[in-house]
């Protein structure tokens, strides 16, 4: 009945099976007289998604996390991953060949001055690293009185024999009426921005800065649409785009030849070069400009003036019609998600599903819309114990069967061309027990307070967050991920600059899309996290002295009344959660089928103290 076409649960290989591949690495660093290497989970543009050809880091060690780094020694070698990832590296290393080591704190920095010794030679890929990365190796270098060398091609390439090919996926013309500004306008305010900056050009490295610039789209890597390609924008003058002419339809080259000149990617360094000559400041971003950019432009005389891409933060705030095309884009995933949560309550309870079942389900339920483009990130399925981890994706090898008495935790969302999603719930299976319902009702108090915040303008994330945690903090309890992150249109689900986390210190401007979810998660037992989409609005507030903001929910999916504490809740908040769930009635109720609007009827019923 269902199936998934953008998902696979196939268990990466790893572990001994791949320790032979150490050794070969090891014979060829020895060739070119390097003692040891750094491998970043990364490609040139520091994407969150990477092309099966840049994933250097799983097909050394086996671990396929998103973040991540090993470094390997003659003797010694180490892979590195964050909190989130400690459980799943445990699983996939082979721990004879490497030991698993922290990647914040300590950074693996730490760990090479403990094991580099002097006159060691440390190579790293410049392409791979940004300029900071490369900075903070060097250091830990010199620290041991061991030299950090940037390598011409990588020598993990070289033993890396069966490598995919660079991806071609094909370019599409993201027409303006999902994008609602034409190139020309945008290179206008880039132009506005690259003379505040006081810069003679500014290269664009992120992907998504060209996408939204350049008015396309792509399909180069998993779950987001985005062209692998270059910019280079001048102060004055026209752009030059850098991208493989194989991914150009006629049209698409037609389209971005009105606005810019086209070339081939490898024209990118004689181009940086000639105009680093004329003594050019070029403007490169600090997150996701490569170590070679910096060093290419200061070789040939230039100054590479590296600080915050401009255009992060003109992508983050959208346009009227990227507003109006996300809340479209929601009420139609909103439809998905009713049938889908329908069809959970009706089928769980026997016991029969399974972890993979709901997640080939919930794909389905989308495509039926007839719009899904892709899924935005693979969905995280977790039933009791599984749901405990933050970042979990089911395998086969992982598929656990869904009991009464679990609590299922499904993170999903969907990339449809006028807007992206990003839902969470958490789904009772049979009665909860006392302590998931305050945990569940302890997050869906910090969930509202977010949802209700009001704000005065340049507020920043990091003010938020403690709104979220407020709750679980009253009973010494906490979640280890931040509390949102911002969302693109038809782009990345995990944008930048803006955040709701201790981190975020972007102020928050109307326009932007965040999520907001807190959770809370009991190791071996259960996890809880609620997550809706929130777009920055003004609002009026008498006597204001300064302009204030609010949010408005943008996903529409009811919350699941079996697992609220109603004595926990005060009036504000039960007011919030039946208007909310009003909202969903009225927004979803006309376009699901008679079955759907019984089950949303009583999802969405009004609850009373």
């Amino acid at each position: 009945m269902f199936e998934a076409q953008f998902q696979t649960f196939e268990e990466p290989e790893g572990g001994v099976a791949l320790t032979a591949r150490l050794s070969a690495f090891r014979e060829e660093l020895a060739r070119r007289k390097l003692t040891g290497f750094v491998i970043p989970r990364a490609d040139q543009q520091q994407n969150e998604y990477v092309a099966p050809s840049e994933e250097r880091l799983a097909w050394l060690t086996g671990f396929t996390g998103s973040a991540g780094l090993a470094i390997v020694l003659s003797q010694q070698a180490a892979v590195f991953v964050d909190g989130r990832y400690t459980l799943q590296a445990a699983k996939q290393v082979d721990h004879k060949a490497w030991s698993v080591e922290p990647l914040i704190d300590p950074p693996p920095e730490t760990w090479l001055t403990k094991h580099l010794n002097a006159g060691d030679r440390l190579g790293f890929d410049p392409w791979l690293h940004t300029s900071a990365a490369a900075e903070r190796l060097a250091a830990a270098c010199a620290k041991a009185s061991a030299e950090l060398v940037a390598v011409d091609g990588n020598p993990l390439d070289s033993v890396w024999t069966e490598r995919p090919p660079p991806p071609l996926g094909p370019v599409a013309v993201h027409g303006k009426q999902f994008a609602g500004e034409t190139e020309s306008d945008k290179l206008r305010r880039i132009r506005l921005e690259i003379t505040r900056l006081g810069a003679d050009a500014l290269v664009l490295s992120d992907s998504h800065a060209v996408a939204w610039t350049f008015n396309i789209r792509g399909a180069d890597v998993s779950h987001t649409p985005l062209p692998l390609s270059y910019a280079l924008v001048p102060k004055d003058g026209r752009p030059t785009v850098f991208i493989d002419h194989r991914k150009l339809s006629n049209s698409a080259r037609d389209h971005l030849e009105q606005s810019a000149d086209v070339e081939e990617p490898d024209a990118l360094t004689p181009k940086l070069a000639e105009l680093a000559q004329r003594g050019a400041s070029i403007a490169l971003d600090n997150a996701t400009a490569a170590d070679a950019l910096s060093r290419l432009i200061n070789a040939a005389g230039g100054k590479a003036a590296r600080g915050n891409d401009p255009v992060s933060l003109l992508k983050a705030v959208k346009n009227a019609t990227e507003i109006e095309g996300t809340r479209t884009a929601h009420r139609r995933d909103a439809v998905a998600l009713a049938r889908f949560l329908a069809w959970i309550d009706r089928e769980a309870p026997s016991g029969a599903l399974t972890e993979i079942d709901t997640v080939e389900a919930l794909e389905t339920f989308r495509r039926e819309t007839g719009a899904l483009k892709d899924v935005s990130f693979p969905t995280i399925a977790g039933t009791g114990p599984n749901g405990a981890i933050v970042h979990y994706r089911v395998t086969r090898k992982t598929n656990r069967r869904i009991a009464p008495g679990d609590l299922l935790l499904i993170d999903s969302g969907a990339q449809y061309e006028d807007g992206t999603t990003d839902v969470t719930r958490t789904i009772a299976i049979g009665a909860p027990t006392m302590e998931m319902c305050d945990r569940f009702t302890r997050v869906l108090r910090g969930h509202i307070a977010i949802a209700r915040a009001v704000f005065p303008d340049g507020t920043t994330g990091a003010q938020l967050d403690s709104l979220a945690r407020q709750f679980l903090w009253q009973a010494g309890l906490d979640f280890d991920h931040g509390t949102g992150h911002g969302v693109g249109s038809y782009l990345s689900v995990h944008e930048g600059p803006a955040r709701i986390s201790k981190l975020g210190t972007t102020p928050l401007k109307r326009g932007m899309i965040l999520s907001n979810e807190p959770g809370y998660y009991k190791t071996d037992a259960f996890g809880i996290r609620i997550e809706n989409l929130e777009l920055v609005i003004g609002t009026e507030i008498a006597g204001a002295e300064k302009p204030v903001n609010a949010f408005e929910t943008l996903t529409l999916a009811p919350i699941d009344r079996r697992l609220v504490d109603l004595n926990m809740l005060s009036g504000d908040e039960l007011d919030w959660l039946n208007d909310y769930h009003a909202r969903v009635r009225h927004k979803v109720r006309p376009h699901v089928d008679e079955a759907t609007k019984v089950w949303l009827d009583a999802a969405t019923e009004v609850l009373s103290l």
